[in-house]
């Protein structure tokens, strides 16, 4: 036998280098997916001690995401002139004007900011560098917004919306930035920078809006309300989907999701994207292979920086239109785009599911869409921290469950 055939597999049987790269794609996708399912049960398992039933309770939540609209169906049909044809669909049109296509739209506009804070976290780990930061990140391009959009009332709309945005990228690209530098030049980590500068970015809102501050409306009615000036018209994003006085559905949906094309292109099609892999795997090795380490930390964090002031951006002028002391001191939309990231494995499509999960359940439980009948709805707020908090908790043992899964389907390979 010749011998560059000796150590070939029998056929059909997959080589050891498919069998691992299979094992990590299965990974990648089951892992997730029991973690969910996982926190899920648990969470289940304390709305039951509370005396109420898991399966309606989650029913509900679930039908509060307006995420059933794709399931509302009719039976319909369409008579084509001048033939005795007759077509017949089960798409329900009017379901466009219920109360599902409001809830499901009030989902995607929580969903769009959790993919972009998402990807401000997922892009900084695909370097090795856990940013924490996207809170005050987005917090920073929403102040920026607030100021920026309020002002310049003359200007073309387009041109309004395009000078808020692009500075609210630039201010948080600035903003996370900071820390990829102290991390280049003085080894300063990450984790601790980050949250130091949200707690700046906390204090700056808090003051900018406050009675008396820089950034305090000019209202003589409103002097006393801790607020920012309205957005000027121009700068509102327009709505595609919905009443537009009833919060719509505005196209900064769409640039959430060109945001997950860039992210992927940028990791997978550039020398960029080469570079943050290869130090995020091992600084040392990329170092040695010519990959400056410290540069690839800053632009890391600069472009994490970049999507979370976008989101902030996309918040105030698409349905905020305004900002306050209490909503810079209240908002943990930054901090849920952490368990985005990490459910999603820092992949562009995982964030897009991770988003849409949190962003439902953000929804699905709160005062607006939750039946009190089946649920408190303060309870079920906490419901969503508790699922929130599982997330995080099972998806650090993802080395256990990718473990168990090739057990199992080593089992049943056998027994076939």
């Amino acid at each position: 036998m010749n011998e560059a055939f000796q150590g070939a597999p029998p056929e059909g049987k997959p080589t050891a280098a498919a069998r691992l790269a299979l094992s990590h794609r299965a990974g990648g996708v089951v892992t997730p997916l029991i973690t969910t399912i996982l926190a899920f049960l648990i969470a289940g398992l304390v709305v039951l001690g509370t005396g109420r039933n898991p399966v309606e309770v989650y029913k509900g939540i679930f039908n509060g995401t307006g995420l059933n609209w794709f399931f509302q169906f009719g039976h319909h049909h369409i008579d084509i002139p001048f033939t005795d044809t007759r077509v017949f669909f089960w798409w329900d049109t009017d379901a466009f004007a219920n109360e599902a296509a409001y809830n499901l739209g009030q989902t995607l506009l929580l969903t769009t900011t959790l993919m972009l804070t998402g990807l401000a976290v997922a892009f900084a780990f695909r370097c090795g560098l856990f940013n924490i930061g996207g809170q005050g990140q987005y917090g920073m391009g929403a102040i920026v917004a607030a100021w920026v959009g309020s002002s310049f009332a003359g200007l073309n709309g387009l041109a309004h919306i395009l000078l808020v945005v692009v500075l609210a990228m630039l201010v948080g690209a600035a903003w996370a930035g900071i820390s990829g530098i102290l991390k280049a030049t003085v080894g300063a980590h990450e984790v601790i920078t980050t949250i130091m500068l949200n707690w700046i970015a906390y204090w700056i809102g808090s003051y900018a809006f406050s009675q008396g501050g820089p950034l305090q409306n000019t209202d003589p009615e409103r002097v006393s309300v801790p607020i920012s000036n309205d957005v000027a018209e121009g700068a509102k994003l327009p709505v595609w989907w919905g009443d537009v006085e009833l919060q719509g559905l505005h196209i900064g949906f769409f640039i959430a999701l060109v945001a997950l094309v860039a992210f992927w292109v940028i990791m997978n099609r550039t020398t960029l994207g080469y570079e943050v892999r290869a130090v995020g795997f091992n600084p040392e090795a990329a170092r040695y292979g010519g990959i400056s380490v410290s540069r690839n930390y800053f632009l890391a964090m600069a472009i994490s920086g970049v999507f979370a002031g976008l989101a902030g951006a996309l918040d105030i002028l698409g349905w905020q239109f305004r900002l306050g002391v209490l909503d810079v001191q209240t908002s943990q939309i930054g901090f849920i785009g952490i368990a985005v990231a990490l459910l999603g494995r820092n992949t562009a499509i995982g964030v897009f599911f991770g988003a849409l999960l949190f962003g439902g359940l953000l929804y699905g439980t709160s005062t607006r869409s939750i039946d009190p009948e089946l649920i408190q709805p303060e309870l079920a707020g906490n419901l969503t921290l508790i699922i929130q908090a599982l997330v995080l908790l099972f998806i650090g043992a993802d080395i256990l469950v990718i473990y168990l899964w090739r057990k199992l389907v080593g089992r049943r390979a056998e027994a076939t």
